[in-house]
């Protein structure tokens, strides 16, 4: 056991003013603190006055993290006990920002970092990893950091942001988190030049090289953390859905990219369903953007269609795509794999309002990264169109929103049905309080991986995200659903992410994909399972 100051500058271990006057004693700590013993309750007031002090998110972010670098405990105390107020500074939107200014920012590593360099020698270097028994690794080769573009090393603020939302939201122990990033170089110019970035000084590379890598990391996770999950995040779509094939069914993988945004958003539209009294079937989607978060709801969607019977080819027929050379038709040129089995027959449009008229869709859901593109022309189309038009602008952060949530309750004279990527304030029209819902894969992945990790499942299946897309829909409220709101609140998400848990850890053991038994109370050993920031006694 760490004594003296070693245990203090230990995250996982430290108590700050907390340790008792016996802890003192017992851990050679008299004279290192100040005399007065803290309570967690009193040093969290603390966190809270400096957080809210600050001028802006990243200040508020940089000082979190800080924490986070110290006291662990007290972190996901604050965290967890305001998560509402917490989240949007850890994750997107702030986490973003954080992303882009990394390079400028940085002051203690955090994470793993695995680069080109160290080819042939993965598995020698991933034993440098202090915590040894890790449950789930969150990778990303920074190609496609939200909807922000290639960040390349900077882009470890991701794995590290989500792995706090996993110990937040569902309970995995921190010390059994890794995030992981992949530096296979950079194209962008910026990043290169900037003699500050932390990653590799050269162009990205492609093809076997990467390949290579890839294989050699996936390898040496399984060989020394048997039965890891491994989560795959803001890879580019060239790469995204052929890893993910590749990987699927040999280990416990999945992408959050395309099957936790097809799981979340499926929620939301079986949640906006409730409110509009239609059935699945009959529904029409247009998406704007046809890249892995896309492709990934229409795949969950078309697995619920097959639920009811609908073959797929015709379930695939009630989606429908716009990129950004307009709508995906058959006869096209060019068009990616993962696209053409959303291309449909139709007269080529080249934007999306016309494809809005022509298609006449029930929902229309942003997934393109460009801001404003649900104008107020396609809004009042919608609205013409369906008494309850459903509106999802889901990309992130909120910059790159295709709409707020103001305009499209305002523009659809408060009939629509809205719900983001990131967090959006209540808004107040004639007279009436909305609360637009957040899609944030928030709501799901931890609750998957939870699942996953107490069942000790060998792979993640699609079934499973569209098992926890029914589970988190059925935990919406009346309440909610009145204030117009398709998501639970976030302050719930743990209660959330547990039963979103059991129901695909049932999955896991029904299909046989576990490899071990099945225990005798499955929600007990969940909830066993779940971390809570409680200090442990020293003395």
């Amino acid at each position: 056991m760490y004594r003296g100051v070693k245990i203090l500058h230990d995250p996982v271990r430290n108590k700050g003013t907390a340790y008792t006057d016996a802890e003192r004693e017992f851990l050679s700590l008299r004279g290192l603190l100040p005399p007065r013993v803290h309570s967690p309750a009193e040093q969290e007031l603390r966190v809270l006055n400096n957080v809210r002090q600050k001028a802006t998110d990243l200040e508020r972010y940089l000082y979190l993290i800080s924490l986070q670098d110290r006291n662990e405990t007290l972190f996901y105390r604050v965290i967890m006990n305001h998560l509402e107020e917490m989240m949007p500074i850890i994750y997107t939107p702030t986490v973003g920002k954080a992303c882009q200014e990394f390079q400028h920012i940085f002051r203690q590593p955090r994470g793993f970092y695995v680069s080109l360099q160290d080819k042939g020698e993965v598995k020698k270097i991933l034993q440098n990893w202090p915590h040894k028994e890790c449950k789930i690794i969150v990778v990303t080769d920074g190609e496609r950091i939200l909807g922000l573009g290639d960040l390349g090393a900077d882009g470890m603020g991701i794995p590290i942001g989500k792995l706090s939302l996993y110990t937040a939201c569902s309970g995995i122990h921190p010390t059994h988190c890794m995030p992981v990033m992949l530096d296979v170089g950079t194209n962008n110019e910026s990043l290169l030049n900037d003699p500050l970035y932390n990653g590799l000084e050269r162009r990205r590379v492609r093809g076997e090289q990467y390949d290579e890598l890839v294989d050699e990391f996936v390898a040496a996770a399984n060989e020394l953390f048997p039965g890891v999950l491994i989560q795959l995040e803001d890879f580019g779509n060239m790469n995204a859905f052929r890893l993910l094939e590749k990987y699927r069914n040999q280990v416990c993988m999945f992408d959050d990219d395309i099957q936790g945004t097809g799981g979340v958003a499926m929620a939301g539209i079986i949640a906006a369903l409730r409110i509009t009294g239609a059935k699945l079937e009959n529904q029409k989607f247009l998406f704007l953007g046809a890249g892995e978060a896309g492709i990934g709801i229409a795949d969950v969607f078309v697995a619920a269609l097959a639920e009811k019977g609908i073959p797929t080819d015709e379930a695939r027929g009630h989606c429908w795509f716009v990129d950004s050379r307009g709508l995906v038709v058959h006869g096209r040129e060019n068009l990616a794999d993962h696209k053409k089995p959303y291309a449909h027959d139709h007269e080529y449009l080249d934007n999306f309002l016309d494809a809005v008229k022509a298609l006449k869709p029930t929902a229309i859901l942003g997934l393109s990264g460009q801001p404003q593109m649900f104008t107020k022309d396609v809004v009042e189309a919608m609205s013409e169109i369906n008494q309850r038009p459903i509106i999802f602008a889901l990309s992130n952060p909120t910059s790159k929103a295709e709409c707020t949530a103001e305009q499209a309750y305002t523009w659809s004279d408060g009939r629509a049905i809205f719900a983001s990527g990131s967090p959006f304030d209540p808004v107040k029209y004639n007279h009436q309080m909305f609360v637009p819902g957040q899609g944030n894969n928030a709501y799901i992945f931890p609750g998957v991986g939870l699942g996953a990790i107490v069942s000790r499942s060998r792979v993640v299946t699609d079934e499973m995200f569209l098992v926890a897309a029914h589970s988190l829909a059925n935990q919406v409220t009346e309440h909610d659903l009145e204030r117009g709101r398709v998501y639970p609140s976030l302050s719930r998400i743990r209660e959330v992410s547990a039963k979103i848990a059991y129901d695909v850890a049932r999955i896991v053991f029904d299909r046989g994909y576990s490899l071990t038994d099945e225990p005798d109370d499955l929600m007990t050993e969940i909830r066993d399972y779940m971390y809570q920031p409680v200090y442990p006694h020293y003395a």
